[in-house]
């Protein structure tokens, strides 16, 4: 038996396990005027059942946070094409964990060198993803760091889900 495409509407789960969505808080920090790869991300989590909140372009770390605490989200998705990707990331991930919202997840994408990325990820991100990452990639990513996450959660009653999370297998 095949598994149902993450993308396709008749296969999304209106809601998760615990009953509730996947809540994503999808934004554009500092300057940068492009965010179509940021609709489509949007888009992609959309038709895959997730409940997407973009707060749109021009925004601060300390607007993404405010959004994210005040929309309860599992998941701060950044898009980050300016280069300011080292100062943006560790600086939301720095504000979250000021408002004992750790649990979130921070993951995002755009022009990021390997190194980088590498870099981020021992700061705390989740996986990110570069320029031709497919939408499906996205999805499966999210779906498995929640799904670690209530498993974990199962296993030690309460416990929010894991800050990072592996790729999941073949991604």
């Amino acid at each position: 038996m095949t598994e149902p495409d993450a993308l396709d509407p008749a296969a999304r789960p209106t809601a998760g396990p615990a009953g509730e969505r996947i809540r994503v808080v999808i934004a554009k920090p500092g300057l940068d005027g492009h965010d179509r790869g940021a609709k489509v991300v949007a888009s992609a989590l959309r038709d895959a059942g997730m409940e997407v909140i973009y707060t749109g372009l021009h925004q601060t770390p300390e607007m993404i946070v405010e959004a994210a605490i005040q929309e309860d989200a599992d998941v701060v998705a950044l898009s980050i094409l300016s280069g300011a990707h080292m100062t943006i990331f560790p600086r939301v991930l720095e504000l979250l964990r000021a408002e004992g919202a750790e649990r979130i997840l921070v993951t995002g994408g755009g022009i990021i060198s390997r190194e980088d990325m590498a870099e981020l990820e021992r700061l705390g991100t989740g996986r990110l993803f570069g320029p031709g990452t497919s939408t499906r990639d996205i999805v499966d990513y999210i779906r498995g760091w929640k799904r670690e996450g209530l498993e974990a959660a199962g296993a030690s009653r309460g416990s929010p889900p894991p800050q990072r999370g592996s790729a999941p297998a073949g991604g």
